[in-house]
Parts: structure tokens; sequence; C-alpha cells
């Protein structure tokens, strides 16, 4: 079964519509050559190269006298991290072509180390590349196609992962993904970094799941320097399985927190980190709120513009909100998150947004009725607050 993307299948034919080249990233097995074979079937002759392959590889030998030859034709390659001198042979071809009167629709690049990869497209592709970032599929996506939202939560969002037979075999999967990325992708782009040092990390990562970055705990736990531990952490952002979530640093008269917090951005690789396999163990487990507010803060992010900047606030003195949006300087909204049926909503979070002068206040629960809290807050289903986010 294949889950449909509309969505993200939109966002990419509107950005090829308005640019010569777009760079879809996102973790391995996530659907981005699922997404792109889908779009080249409805382009005429489309063409397909994958690096990972040697046949393809070969191909661009000379990069700018095979891809000059496919004037006319969407071009898309996958695993284009690769071949980073490719860049510099595009620049020259769109540059060409656009003299010519062709300026939209040439090249679909696909990667899985946004870093890096980012940094070689703006470098020589500047004002000729449009980026995505293709997400793990998203609770409406999953429930058109009948997965319910705790499935979604339990196995994650990459869709080998979710449309397994069962809940041993979800688990399965994942469990070969990490040791696919530990035994691969952790030696291709950081062949100097311990991979047995990062997975260890990474299961630190999920125990921890929503907490402030404290390097120096984790480098007295895996015995390595703070900063190493920062290096790490970076690299596992930049293949995107983590996320830091910087805190608010605005003017205000308060101690605030100045450190960002951390989550391993898929909760299925939470799950399988820690060895989770059915929702009763997830639920009988102290992971569950800060997997949880995990898998509601990487939804709501998905789901907001790219304007709206995601961060989180905390005072030394309690005040704290989940999550907060901030567009153009001015925040516009904050959400507290809570794992219950009947979510009791802390003070600190009234007191946050009193301190922020936040007027849209909600708190994203497990439930689904949505209804009015006290200091002007609403109650509301994660469904619904997607929803109101797009």
């Amino acid at each position: 079964m294949i889950i449909p993307r509309p969505r993200a299948e939109t966002a990419v034919r509107q950005s090829l519509a308005r640019a010569p080249a777009v760079v879809l990233l996102g973790p391995r097995q996530i659907g981005k050559t699922t997404l792109a074979r889908k779009i080249a079937e409805s382009e005429k002759a489309a063409l397909y190269l994958d690096l990972e392959k040697a046949a393809d590889l070969r191909r661009l030998e000379d990069p700018g006298a095979f891809l000059r030859s496919q004037a006319g034709r969407l071009v898309i390659v996958d695993e284009v991290h690769r071949l980073p001198s490719l860049f510099a042979e595009l620049r020259g071809i769109i540059d060409e072509r656009r003299e010519g009167g062709m300026r939209t629709g040439q090249f679909l690049l696909l990667g899985s180390a946004s870093l890096d990869l980012v940094q070689h497209a703006s470098e020589t592709l500047a004002g000729r590349v449009v980026y995505l970032e293709l997400a793990p599929i998203t609770i409406d996506e999953a429930r058109g196609a009948a997965v319910s939202a705790d499935a979604l939560w339990l196995r994650g969002g990459f869709p080998e992962s979710l449309i397994a037979l069962d809940d041993a075999e979800s688990l399965e999967w994942r469990r070969n993904f990490i040791r696919s990325y530990l035994e691969r992708d952790v030696p291709m782009f950081a062949p100097r970094m311990p991979s047995n040092t990062i997975g260890r990390l990474w299961t630190m990562l999920a125990n921890a799941q929503g907490s402030l970055v404290n390097s120096a705990r984790f480098a007295q736990g895996l015995g390595v320097s703070a900063p190493m531990i920062n290096r790490y952490i970076d690299l596992l952002a930049d293949l995107m399985l983590v996320r830091r979530l910087p805190p608010w640093s605005g003017n205000l008269n308060k101690r605030l927190v100045r450190s960002p917090k951390v989550y391993v951005r898929d909760s299925g690789v939470v799950h399988a980190l820690l060895e989770l396999e059915t929702l009763d163990q997830l639920l009988g487990h102290p992971v569950v709120g800060p997997s949880w507010e995990g898998f509601v803060i990487e939804t709501l992010i998905d789901a907001a513009s790219p304007k709206r900047v995601p961060m989180f606030y905390r005072t030394q003195d309690g005040a704290e909100i989940d999550l907060l949006f901030e567009r153009a300087g001015k925040i516009e909204m904050a959400f507290e998150v809570k794992r219950s049926t009947a979510p009791r909503i802390e003070r600190g979070f009234f007191l946050a947004c009193d301190d922020l002068q936040i007027e849209r206040r909600f708190v994203v629960y497990s439930g689904q009725d949505s209804y009015p809290a006290t200091h002007g807050a609403t109650v509301m289903s994660l469904e619904e607050a997607v929803a109101l986010l797009r």
C-alpha cells in the first residue's frame, strides 16, 4: 500500500513551476523517491537517476555533456549528495537555458543530509533553487489511509514502518533503519565519528526526549568531551533525525532558559530505540508523555507555514510554553501539549502566556472534543490544531 501524499506532491509541483531546480530533503526511507517517481509519471519523458547505482553514476562522468543532452526533460537526481560537484554544472546549464527562455521545472534533486546539501546548493545555485523538506506521514495523510493517530504515534511516520502487517514487523523495520544509519550513513557523512558512540547517544536522546540539551551529562555517560557531544548532535540534526528546538530569547525582565530542547524527530524511532513494540508497552513507559509531546510538536511544525518560527519558552521560575510560533518578530500563538483525555493545564502555561501577552492559547490533548478552558485557552485535538495552522 502506498499512502497518498497530495500536500507534499502539490508543494513540489508548484515549486517546479516557479524555479529551475528544486531540492527535496528528508531522511532515508521517508518517501522522497516514491513521490519523485509519481511526479515523473505525469511529466513528459522525465529521467530518473539514482546515484547509488553505479550505472547511473557513470552516466554523469561528464555531467555537463550528459545533462545538456536532456534539454526539455525533467531530470530527477536521487542521492545527489553523493556527487556535490554536480551543483556547479547545474548552475551553468540553468543559466544557459534561462537565456534561451527555459526558466522552470528542469531538475528535482533528492537528498538525505540537509546541511552539506543546502550549503553546496546555496553556494552555486543561489536564486535558482527552492528547498522543500518531506516530513514523515502526517496525521491527516494517515487518517486518509485509515490509520489511527495512535498507530501513527506508536510506529512513526516512515511509510514502511507505518504500513507493516503488525507491530512486531514495524519495530523490526525501524531496528533495521537505525542499524543502516549507523553502519552506512554515519560513516559516509562523518567518517571520523564512531558509529557505536553515536548510536548510544541516539538512545540517550530518546530517553531524554524533550529535555534541555545537557552536553556535559551526555559526555560523562559516553566518556567523551562536551564539544564532541555537540558535534554528534549536529550530525543527527543534519541527517534530519533530531531536532533542536530553540528557546524564545526576547528582551523580558525574566530569567529565561537559554538552552535548546532536543527531540528525536520521529516518534516511531524513539520507541524503537527504547524497544517499545506495542501501544500498551508505550503507555506504561516513563517516556509516554515526552514521546507524545515530541510527536505533537513535530506534527504542528510541519503543519505551520515556513514563515512561522517554532520555539519554546521557559523561565527559571517555572513559567513554560511547550511550543510557540513567532512570525515577523511577533508571537502569534502558544501551545501546551498534554497526553490526557482530561488535561490539567499548568499554571506556568498561563503565566508564560501573560508574560508574552499571547492571546491565542491552545492546549493539544489526546481527546477529540474542543472546548474553552480558563485564562482564555482552548483545548483541542491534534487534528483540529493541524487544521488551525494550515
